[in-house]
């Protein structure tokens, strides 16, 4: 079933599937939307009521008027538990999802949370890569001055293609400031805040969010255990969809017994 709520001026898309009485909210990773999930999803409507979310920006859902952090993207999420009245969901974010998965369970009351190759721990980051940034914006503040807008916009935009994530390349302008602002954004200080068992789940090679970033998760969150998979890189729930399934049925077992 399709739903969607109006809040903070967009239109949030979402499905529900199955029929239990424990909700579970599926959160997909940045530049995707809901059907990455679907997998998941079929795993879990047997015994859960699956709530299948498009972030603003992605997917059917549309994108926020202004630039967004990660405050307006977890309370719409609030909003939407609110509306369906969910109690205590489990919460399960793939990458971008995890980020909205670790704010929202640091300050409501959440069953379980499972962390899929999450994003919430700023990268390190190297001198190059900060020179690289900083000239990028004095080449984008000087050249208009230099051969006029039109034709410095078009210099700019080649160069960004070249050297810019394919995130960022295939995103509209307020996606690429939001996605710029995201990134940045530390989860580090709201881990100890989150109370409800966690389940991390990694593949070894993921190079978009490294296995350092789910060591250190592991370490901050109270109740919190890693599980990793050789050979699997960010989408670790594709990439062994077999091993996936089977520690999802464990950890979440006692639910699935009640449902």
């Amino acid at each position: 079933m399709k739903k969607v709520i109006k809040a903070q001026d967009v239109e949030l898309h979402y499905t529900v599937e199955g029929t239990g009485s424990q909700a579970v909210i599926l959160m997909h990773g940045w530049g995707c939307n809901h059907t990455t999930l679907a997998s998941i999803e079929q795993l879990l409507t047997g015994s859960f009521t699956v709530y299948n979310v498009d972030f603003p920006g992605f997917g059917d859902s549309t994108e926020p008027p202004v630039e967004w952090g990660m405050e307006q993207y977890t309370a719409i999420m609030e909003q939407m538990v609110k509306a369906e009245h969910i109690s205590r969901p489990i919460m399960m974010g793939h990458s971008f999802g995890g980020r909205v998965g670790i704010m929202y369970a640091s300050r409501n009351d959440v069953a379980k949370l499972v962390l899929i190759d999450a994003a919430g721990v700023k990268p390190r980051r190297s001198l190059k890569y900060y020179f690289k940034v900083y000239s990028y914006k004095a080449y984008r503040r000087l050249l208009p001055l230099i051969v006029g807008r039109s034709r410095a916009d078009k210099i700019i935009d080649n160069y960004r293609r070249r050297v810019g994530s394919s995130d960022y390349n295939n995103a509209s302008p307020m996606m690429r400031r939001i996605m710029s602002r995201v990134v940045n954004e530390d989860l580090c200080h709201l881990m100890p805040m989150i109370k409800c068992p966690t389940l991390l789940v990694w593949g070894e090679n993921d190079t978009a969010t490294p296995l350092a970033d789910a060591r250190k998760m592991e370490h901050l969150i109270p109740d919190a255990g890693l599980v990793t998979f050789s050979g699997a890189g960010h989408y670790s729930f594709l990439d062994n969809p077999y091993q996936f399934a089977a520690v999802i049925r464990s950890f979440l077992s006692e639910e699935m017994k009640h449902s």
